[in-house]
């Protein structure tokens, strides 16, 4: 990674070629992309829109295929754009607290992994909701604000050998309650609950995936991976709620 500030949107370009890399920089960005998508029904409506906000390369496309939605991705970086278009999202390029999108227009509004990386939580939120039709459905997963999550986001998975270092600021992590109670102010009751990787994925991700860089070693293995719901929202959790009308 170049000399660049924690959380600087140019990391992404530089880390391009790791989106879709078995192995690669942002495998544990699959597990959770995959998590989320469980959380979204097929859809109720035929032309039912999901809204992708801080979709990036469009992890989140191989799991709602089949589910009904037009998949409109929203993110800062071309480069994933670029590769989200290829998995079948329909890129627009915007800022996440000034979305280039109409009132309204969105069955699904998906936020994954975004909202601890946005400065201003309180904007980025507010498009969400604005963008979200009465009776749509927000689905989200974000980094908590404690001293826990430092320490296993921060200081040790960012020392990993697979991990990308330099990729968050924890200043922005951002607590439950705060975000409960902004998805409130805009007619969204946000239900929390915390996720983890099961043990299996964690430890063959810690341990074997240096070992499974080659075609060959891909090939002979392909555990299945997933992320758990838990009781603890103290490091990784999720949020799903309806947008009254």
């Amino acid at each position: 990674m170049p000399d660049l500030p924690p959380n600087d949107p140019r990391q992404y370009d530089v880390l391009a070629d790791e989106w879709w890399r078995p192995a690669g920089a942002f495998e544990m960005l699959h597990w959770i992309a995959e998590a989320r998508a469980r959380l979204v029904p097929p859809a109720a409506r035929p032309g039912a829109v999901l809204v992708d906000i801080g979709c990036g390369a469009g992890l989140l496309a191989p799991h709602l295929h089949g589910k009904g939605y037009r998949h409109v991705g929203v993110d800062l970086v071309g480069s994933a754009l670029r590769q989200a278009a290829r998995h079948g999202v329909d890129p627009v390029r915007g800022d996440a607290t000034r979305l280039p999108l109409a009132d309204r227009v969105a069955d699904v509004v998906s936020a994954g992994e975004l909202l601890e990386h946005v400065p201003d939580l309180s904007a980025a939120v507010a498009e969400a909701c604005r963008v979200l039709r009465p009776g749509g459905l927000l689905v989200l997963d974000t980094l908590n604000a404690t001293l826990a999550c430092r320490l296993i986001a921060v200081e040790l998975g960012e020392r990993l050998p697979v991990a990308p270092r330099g990729i968050h600021d924890p200043a922005l992590f951002v607590r439950p309650q705060r975000l409960v109670a902004e998805c409130a102010r805009h007619g969204v009751r946000l239900a929390v609950r915390g996720l983890r990787p099961s043990v299996f994925s964690l430890i063959d991700w810690l341990v074997r995936a240096p070992l499974r860089r080659s075609a060959s070693d891909r090939a002979l293995w392909k555990p299945r991976r997933r992320m758990v719901p838990t009781w603890s929202t103290s490091v990784l959790y999720q949020g799903r709620g309806v947008k009254v009308g």
